[in-house]
């Protein structure tokens, strides 16, 4: 009788655990109201797109005024246009999620609907609201306002600046005991001030994201990418990568051990400070040191262009013309009116390289202090095929002119890089006048853009990473998992210890500064997807890499298609377009099949190498790992409940 007593009461706990369960599991995701009046819903949209138009065109407008003419005038102006703009943004999603947009029958209206209902933060209250937008604010300032004091102690002037003074230095410099004193002092002087304003973001980015129907801000974060398996499919990507850029980290560790001797481990992780860059993300600098072939030809057109008497306007009819050549749009005369191609002499500019949409389907313009040299002509067809992407899909509605999925704008213009860097387009230009393909200058060439793209693959794939494990997980040892991802995917260690007060996830401004960074990661992977695609129907033979698809009208057909839909559909349907069917997901093959001469020439270096990749030892995790309790580990409120419910369950008679 007592068992059967035991048994009567497990069959109600079964159906109660079921609920439990059911209820922790539930997919109700998206806040939503109960009007599904489809003509309302497409009259707040015309009107939405028509107001939003023209606050847009204000805010890029005071943006622009401040950028090309810096005064604390135009500062004030921008940031009370930026105000306005959160305003508006606010009573548009409260006016979206009073619609039941879910099952909204038109597909268009659904979407725009959704992508107001789902973004931002406007679901805090107002005070909450403007504490987050605040403390953003606040961060970034303070990451800006950075810095640093000279290496040398005779000069006192402590007015060195990230980009340009300590980028330079950390590219340039060989020196191991200066570039460990910047790497130091940048760290220290970002990190620990910021660290308690992020864990007061992550709590507000948190409750935002909850109250719009979301697990935490990583998975309100990782929506733009509407694919449920998005995750399993980067970590796919990187997967595949790996084996390369193992080989290419084998390679370099042996160079750097060349130049720098047994501070570097023969099977171990790389400093992180010697790699040409403060984050060890791009390692271009240190191409002197590992370049395979110093007698080899270098690629540089700097001086064929002096010759030519070439000024910074004719550099960018140089990029237009490589894209009317495929028979796609010129730039509109606002463009050449209105755009700031060098720098002035009398006021002060943000000379970063940009390109900008007004907004109004007419008015596109590209900022930058172009210098005659090589970088900037890349440079100025990368930003012209931002421009060319605003061009296509300017007929779109508003929330539609918009890429494909955060990375492809990057991914469009990388891939139109790919194509004009290579030595047989500057030859067909007539600025290069080798046109021979020799081996060593292709390994030489591939391994210049390996040290750009393969090595930023994970460090572009873990910044996210560890940004939506603080989300989920919560706070705690913030520093010490983002040294176990670095480890891990990087084989990179601090070339000092760090402790949980230094909060170094905060040297890279995009964490303080609220931007996703797997949008890096995925314009890798798509630029090689689209530039194989192009090479494709451009009818290119030969190897990967030195493709041009200058002058291919099949070409540009192909990416007008692409570039024209905006974000009006989901993004596989475009990635599915782009490659002519093969598939419709971020995949590496492109990029592997890119550089596999490269791969097999690091295959022969590497081969007496006693380790291909690294072995971490217990003297690499000292320098950052501290005991800590894994919050993966803790069993949720509802199972402790169970728990419970079951013991008291079978002490029942």
């Amino acid at each position: 009788m007592i068992l059967l007593n035991k048994l009567k009461n497990f069959q109600i706990f079964g159906t109660f655990l079921i609920f439990l369960f059911a209820l922790e599991e539930s997919d109700e995701r998206y806040i939503e109201g109960l009007n599904v009046n489809l003509g309302e819903a497409l009259q707040f949209l015309r009107e939405y797109d028509r107001e939003a138009t023209a606050m847009c065109n204000r805010v890029t407008m005071a943006q622009w005024q401040f950028v090309t003419n810096i005064t604390d005038n135009y500062r004030r102006k921008m940031l009370d246009e930026q105000t306005l703009k959160a305003k508006f943004d606010r009573a548009s999603w409260r006016k979206a999620v009073s619609f039941a947009w879910s099952r909204i029958p038109d597909p268009l209206a659904r979407r725009q609907l959704k992508m107001l209902a789902t973004r931002g933060r406007n679901s805090l209250t107002d005070d909450k609201f403007n504490e987050i937008y605040h403390l953003i604010a606040e961060m970034k300032e303070l990451y800006t306002r950075t810095r640093l004091c000279p290496y040398k102690e005779n000069d006192h002037q402590c007015n060195l600046v990230l980009d340009p003074d300590i980028n330079k230095i950390m590219a340039q410099s060989k020196d191991y005991k200066e570039l460990s004193y910047y790497w130091r002092a940048w760290h220290e002087a970002v990190g620990p001030p910021l660290k308690n304003k992020y864990m007061r973001y992550v709590r507000l980015a948190n409750q935002a994201a909850r109250l719009n129907g979301f697990a935490d801000a990583g998975d309100q974060m990782r929506e733009d990418y509407e694919d449920d398996s998005f995750q399993q499919n980067i970590a796919e990507v990187i997967s595949a990568v790996t084996p390369l850029y193992k080989h290419l980290f084998t390679y370099t560790r042996h160079k750097l051990i060349d130049r720098y001797g047994d501070v570097i481990r023969k099977d171990g992780p790389l400093p992180a400070h010697i790699l040409g860059n403060m984050w060890a993300q791009n390692w271009q600098g240190i191409y002197d040191i590992v370049q395979p072939f110093p007698a080899a030809k270098k690629l540089d057109v700097t001086l064929d262009m002096m010759l030519q008497g070439i000024s910074p306007l004719r550099m960018f009819q140089i990029a237009e013309e490589f894209f009317t050549s495929m028979g796609m749009i010129p730039m509109p005369p606002e463009f050449w009116r209105m755009s700031m191609f060098e720098k002035p002499t009398n006021r002060e500019v943000k000379c970063t390289a940009s390109a900008w949409d007004f907004c109004n389907r007419i008015d596109f313009r590209i900022k930058q202090c172009t210098r005659v040299n090589m970088e900037d002509l890349f440079s100025t067809h990368h930003e012209m095929a931002h421009l060319q992407y605003y061009l296509q899909y300017r007929d779109q509605p508003l929330l539609f002119r918009n890429e494909a999925l955060p990375g492809f704008h990057e991914a469009v213009s990388d891939a139109i890089g790919l194509s004009i860097m290579t030595p047989q387009h500057l030859h067909r230009i007539g600025l290069y006048n080798n046109s021979t393909d020799d081996y060593e200058s292709n390994i030489n060439f591939l391994i210049m853009i390996a040290l750009e793209k393969i090595t930023y693959m994970p460090f572009a794939y873990i910044v996210d990473q560890w940004r939506w494990r603080v989300f989920s997980d919560g706070d705690a040892d913030m520093t010490t998992r983002w040294w176990e991802l670095r480890l891990q995917y990087q084989g990179i260690v601090p070339p000092v210890t760090r402790s949980e007060s230094h909060f170094d996830p905060a040297s890279k401004y995009h964490v303080p500064a609220d931007i996703p960074y797997v949008k890096y990661f995925v314009g890798i992977v798509l630029q090689f997807q689209l530039f194989e695609s192009l090479c494709d129907v451009a009818g290119h033979v030969g190897a990967l890499h030195t493709c041009d698809f200058y002058r291919s009208r099949e070409a540009g057909r192909l990416l007008s298609d692409v570039l024209s839909v905006g974000s009006s559909r989901n993004w596989k349907d475009t990635i599915r377009e782009m490659t002519r069917g093969r598939t419709d997901r971020l995949d590496a093959g492109a990029m592997l099949r890119y550089f596999e001469p490269l791969a097999q020439w690091l295959r022969r270096q590497n081969q007496m190498e006693p380790v291909i990749g690294w072995i971490t030892s217990q003297e690499d995790t000292a320098l950052f790992a501290h005991w800590y309790k894994s919050k993966s580990t803790c069993l949720k409120p509802t199972s402790i409940a169970l728990l419970l419910i079951l013991n008291a369950l079978y002490w029942i008679t």
